[in-house]
């Protein structure tokens, strides 16, 4: 708000805010300022998914009936990111659905080209909790936990041993001295903290319907514990479908059976990042947020649906979308 007050234009990191309200203010202000303001939902940007969005939106499986859509956290990046790490705690941070999947809803808005109207959300924090705390487990994998060797989460297997998820450690440039430092992040942060006996609360399973406009259904899941990551999707037209797992998807076409298959090897952002920046810095050079596709007029309906998602899920009840 300050930096477009100061006549700048802005590149948000999602989620665009913890609170609603404050997303409908920054929009609001944007407009008042007539600055660009984009959100980093790369996605939108990436090979993969624009590909999707030009078959779904040109008829090529007829008319979209429904979608099925998974985000396959990975069991580690779970325990690294949602119950160890910065957004472990969603009071202290923002709901899981906005931290982790405000790429996923915008996603799936974006390749269908609908408005959303309703959603629905069930799932709940089952498994990384004091309850499900092993028998010889201690508060940090350090203190002599009896069965850290077999634990997936061990905190000394994942960062020490396989030298994995160290992106948030500052870590000195002599790699030889990695030891030592680890070592002391995992005494005294809470990477080396148990998983079972942590201050999260962030759902490790989560489910959405959503209706979009002209009765299409979407059923999206985001899954904590999957051996694998990638995001999964099914979209199921009247003249065919696709089946897709984020580097390449296949299309069958209902009326001459033929298969149609596109494959291309990515990053986990499916090459998002760096046509986002590319196209960011183009619109900014001309002042043409036309240049973009997450622009925060766009981009803003992603978020109302995750603040409508933790509404359903915490009330049990249907919540209609109102952008």
């Amino acid at each position: 708000m300050a930096a477009l007050k100061l006549g700048y234009h802005v590149l948000l990191e999602k989620p665009i805010s913890p609170s609603e309200s404050e997303c409908r203010d920054i929009l609001e202000l944007s407009k008042k300022q007539n600055k660009i303001v984009a959100v980093c939902h790369v996605l939108r940007y990436a090979p993969y998914f624009q590909k999707l969005k030009e078959l779904v939106q040109s008829g090529a499986i007829g008319e979209v009936v429904s979608m099925q859509h998974l985000e396959p956290i990975h069991h580690i990046h779970m325990s690294h990111s949602y119950v160890r790490g910065n957004w472990h705690n969603s009071k202290e941070t923002t709901p899981i659905i906005l931290a982790k999947s405000c790429h996923d809803l915008d996603i799936i808005k974006w390749v269908l080209g609908k408005k959303s109207k309703q959603i629905h959300a069930i799932g709940s924090l089952k498994w990384f909790t004091s309850r499900n705390a092993p028998l010889g487990s201690s508060k940090r994998c350090t203190d002599g936990c009896t069965i850290e060797n077999e634990c997936p989460y061990s905190a000394i297997k994942i960062y020490q041993k396989n030298r994995t998820w160290l992106h948030h450690f500052d870590l000195p440039e002599d790699k030889s001295q990695y030891g030592p430092v680890i070592d002391n992040y995992l005494k005294t942060t809470n990477f080396g903290r148990c998983v079972y006996q942590m201050d999260n609360d962030q759902p490790d399973h989560y489910t959405c319907n959503i209706l979009f406009s002209d009765d299409v259904t979407v059923a999206f899941s985001m899954e904590a514990f999957t051996s694998y990551d990638g995001r999964r999707t099914r979209i199921m037209g009247s003249m065919g479908d696709i089946v897709g797992d984020m580097s390449s998807f296949t299309m069958t076409d209902f009326r001459t059976g033929k298969k149609t298959e596109w494959k291309q090897e990515t990053d986990g952002h499916g090459g998002g990042d760096w046509v986002l920046v590319n196209d960011w810095l183009k619109a900014i050079s001309t002042n043409n947020p036309k240049l973009l596709t997450s622009t925060i007029d766009e981009s803003i309906e992603s978020h109302i649906m995750g603040f409508a998602a933790e509404k359903s899920r915490k009330s049990g009840k249907s919540v209609d979308i109102k952008v």
